[in-house]
């Protein structure tokens, strides 16, 4: 019967919060910020990789050429340059001035000039002076009969990474900051609304109509898990559009990083708030005003805010210690492991404190929640819901 009975309020929570406008446009919202995120990216990180460039003879064109083997080696893989063939420098330089060429390459003096409209791209630009230098030393070396390939035999210089997941640093320091982000910005949100929804029904007196049909218990335990089920939708749809965002722009080797990663933040995302909403209700049921919340929830809203600013500004080490502790864990062990390697023990660490606080957490909330829900007659202190009797 009473499994029945939460079930119900929970059922009734989901149902009353997916007819609301409100939250229906701020789930859409979340995802078109999420889609428009993912578009901006895309377009800011795609910089142009095809150039034209205008030339007036065979040698500038030639040097252009080889300057887009220069610019592929340079981390651009998909570089063109197409050579705009000019009669003279005043049409080389036309075809720039009419947005036909990015740049001229022209033969001034004893060097090259690049020309540009209002500015140069400087990967093009640095890809072509790499190009220039390379020609003139290899036509001077001819003339002087100098072997160039022996005289720089042994000058190559390679890198080596020891950390696997440099490349992707900070698109991985970026995915962290998001999970973070959103855990902060859904608990406090759904936080907010728990809180806000039991203080609506005790001022309106509509909990004492409930309470005489349902145990207070079950109200608790239909709005913890309703509110949860509703959250964790909310965060999964979020995934899934950030997954496939990555896919569709390329960073497929970044999505098979952080696989573990997001898995373990679903998990942690809903321990998380298990523990939190039970403190929510509490919040509520300790407000006998709609004002008196911004006191009563002040303390889920420090839980929250600090590890938060920990996760964001902390050092490696801090981070490393405050990822095992309950609710900080949720926002700063999956950005940990989207990171980097992160040692299994530590991870099992703090699943394991993050299910004891959310025990811990609903065991209290549920008694202060019995103690504080039917007394009125003004806001009720943390301290002084202790000392009630139910």
């Amino acid at each position: 019967m009473s499994t029945a009975v939460w079930r119900i309020v929970a059922e009734r929570e989901v149902s009353t919060r997916l007819r609301d406008k409100t939250f229906l446009g701020a789930t859409a919202m979340s995802v078109l910020f999420v889609l428009g995120f993912f578009v901006i990216t895309s377009i800011l990180g795609s910089g142009s990789d095809e150039f034209d460039v205008a030339a007036a003879s065979q040698d500038e064109e030639r040097i252009a050429r080889s300057a887009e083997q220069v610019l592929r080696a340079s981390g651009v893989p998909d570089a063109e340059i197409t050579v705009r063939r000019a009669d003279s420098t005043g049409a080389a330089e036309a075809l720039v001035r009419d947005g036909d060429a990015d740049v001229a390459l022209l033969a001034a003096g004893d060097g090259y000039t690049l020309v540009g409209d209002d500015d140069v791209d400087p990967a093009l630009g640095a890809a072509l002076t790499s190009a220039v230098a390379e020609d003139v030393l290899q036509t001077n070396a001819d003339v002087q009969g100098v072997d160039l390939e022996a005289l720089a035999q042994g000058s190559e210089v390679d890198q080596r990474l020891l950390d696997p997941n440099a490349v992707d640093s900070d698109a991985r320091s970026g995915v962290a900051f998001a999970f973070a982000l959103v855990f902060f910005m859904t608990a406090l949100g759904f936080g907010m609304t728990i809180a806000q929804s039991v203080a609506r029904e005790k001022e309106s007196r509509v909990v004492e109509i409930l309470a005489a049909a349902v145990p207070i218990r079950a109200l608790l335990w239909g709005k913890i898990i309703g509110n949860t089920l509703l959250a964790l939708g909310q965060v999964l749809l979020m995934v899934v559009v950030g997954l496939v965002g990555l896919a569709f722009t390329g960073r497929r080797e970044l999505l098979t990083g952080i696989g573990w990663a997001v898995v373990a933040y679903i998990a942690f995302f809903v321990l998380g708030f298990l523990a939190l909403a039970a403190l929510w209700s509490v919040a509520g049921a300790l407000a006998s005003r709609q004002e008196d919340l911004q006191s009563t929830t002040l303390p889920g809203q420090m839980i929250l805010l600090i590890p938060y600013f920990v996760s964001v500004l902390a050092s490696e080490k801090v981070q490393t210690v405050v990822s095992m502790l309950p609710i900080a864990s949720t926002m700063v062990m999956p950005g940990r492991m989207a990171k980097g390697d992160v040692p299994w023990w530590q991870v099992g660490v703090g699943i394991a404190l993050t299910v004891l606080a959310a025990v811990v957490f609903v065991r209290i909330g549920s008694r202060l929640y019995e103690r504080t829900l039917l007394r009125t007659g003004g806001r009720i202190g943390y301290r002084e819901a202790f000392r009630l009797t139910a």
